[in-house]
């Protein structure tokens, strides 16, 4: 095997574009590995513990690591794959460059809301201009300050403006999917969601009872803390309650604070639209008894959520989880050792557990025999476009180690990963597979259904 390793200057693309230009050459005949990063430390030090000798670099710098058979070809494919990303980031459709900044962008008067995502210790400034522009703003990045998020979120509301997070994985705001989004059909529910994974779960059910969403708001997950009081949370409900082709509003959360639950049930109460709360941690139970709860409201019949299942000995749970809502959720069904590595800790300079699942696969080959693995699987756009193709094999390696893999399997018949096709790999690898993740919590604790 021959070895390529450079540092290019003036390159920058986003971590999960790259991700993806390095599983693509990686898949290349005669590729051993293959390294296309900014050169964070993180980075850096991945690069070293594969084996390469790697020059000083800076972080604004673009890393390339090579081994394999050709590296001349392999080069080659980068520098292809490379041009392609360049080419749909500069060109405009009047043939001119784009706006620099959020605060040029929005001069030009052309959109009416603006996403953030941007390593978070640049966000605010971005999310600030857009505020102070008037325009809602969803920002998408993690590991923001939440003294950044109260500043933002009460200048928003003097403004009668909308701030969707920090953190914010998910919205669906007039059809169109934001961040991780799921194919959902349109119909009367509107969701107001201090939770990524949550949304997903609750929307993905209703998707296949057959009813769709008007919007979801994605608010942040930490909106409903003592810290940032709910700010965007009741701002969303308001804003839902004048949508006319909103029915019904679901208002889905990770454990909130008490005083902060309790001023948003205020809020609730005087809203024209009737609403179901999803609070976990409280008296509501939890998303997939609320999504029944939506049903009911509606005069839909709450269907026997698709799973498939094995029998599960009773065994200590080990709760390996990229949505953090998720984590929690299943972490009050049953007792059990749980992470979730879509924390930030875990995101620091590298691609979100539901786009690059190395971290949970370390881990699921570390379990002993006799342990039960509860992992969640998410579909959608900007997920992994094939997550069972890696899982599948690490599922089968586990399961002869006489590990057992439950997995909560969150998606619609219309995600482009094929809800169907995914819960049937991995069922044929050797998992339960579940779309409600509390049955798959229920189910892994060896309980009844």
């Amino acid at each position: 095997m021959n070895s390529l390793v450079k540092v290019v200057q003036g390159v920058y693309h986003d971590s999960v574009s790259l991700m993806r230009v390095s599983q693509a050459l990686s898949a290349l005949q005669g590729v051993e590995v293959a390294v296309v990063a900014m050169a964070t430390p993180l980075n850096l030090d991945l690069a070293r513990d594969l084996g390469f000798e790697i020059p000083p670099a800076e972080p604004s710098e673009l890393l390339v690591a090579l081994r394999a058979e050709d590296v001349t070809a392999a080069a080659g494919e980068l520098e292809r794959l490379l041009g392609e990303l360049s080419s749909r980031s500069v060109a405009t459709e009047s043939g001119g460059f784009p706006p620099r900044t959020t605060r040029s962008a929005a001069r030009l008067g052309e959109g009416n809301l603006v996403l953030v995502s941007v390593p978070g210790e640049h966000a605010f400034g971005e999310a600030l201009d857009a505020v102070e522009a008037g325009l809602p703003v969803m920002i998408f990045s993690d590991n923001v300050p939440v003294e950044q998020e109260v500043l933002l979120k009460r200048l928003a509301e003097e403004r009668g403006g909308l701030v969707m997070g920090p953190d914010c994985g998910t919205s669906v705001i007039g059809g169109a999917g934001l961040g991780f989004a799921n194919v959902l059909r349109p119909g009367p529910v509107g969701v107001v969601a201090a939770s990524g994974t949550g949304a997903q779960q609750v929307t993905s059910l209703l998707d296949l009872a057959g009813v769709g969403v008007s919007q979801v708001l994605g608010v942040g997950s930490r909106d409903l803390s003592e810290q940032v009081g709910g700010v965007s949370a009741m701002r969303a409900l308001r804003l839902l309650d004048e949508d006319p082709a909103t029915e019904l509003i679901v208002l889905i959360s990770k454990p909130p604070a008490p005083e902060v639950a309790g001023a948003v049930r205020e809020v609730v109460d005087k809203l024209r639209t009737p609403v179901v709360t999803a609070l976990l941690g409280t008296s509501d139970g939890d998303l997939t008894s609320a999504t029944a709860q939506v049903l009911d409201r509606l005069g839909r019949p709450v269907p026997d959520w698709p799973s498939w299942s094995r029998p599960v000995v009773k065994g200590s749970v080990r709760g390996l989880y990229s949505g953090g809502t998720l984590c929690t959720e299943a972490s009050l069904i049953t007792p059990g050792g749980f992470v979730d590595y879509g924390d930030d800790v875990f995101t620091r300079g590298r691609a979100h557990p539901m786009i690059d699942a190395t971290l949970r696969l370390e881990a699921l080959a570390k379990l002993e025999p006799g342990e039960v693995a509860l992992m969640d699987v998410v579909l959608g756009h900007g997920a992994d476009p094939d997550p069972a193709l890696r899982l599948a094999p690490a599922i089968e390696a586990a399961t002869r180690g006489d590990v057992q893999v439950v997995i909560a399997l969150v998606g619609t018949e219309g995600d482009p990963q094929g809800l169907r096709r995914q819960a049937e790999a991995l069922h044929q690898a050797g998992a339960s597979v579940f779309t409600s993740n509390a049955q798959a919590a229920r189910h892994a604790a060896g309980s009844a259904r």
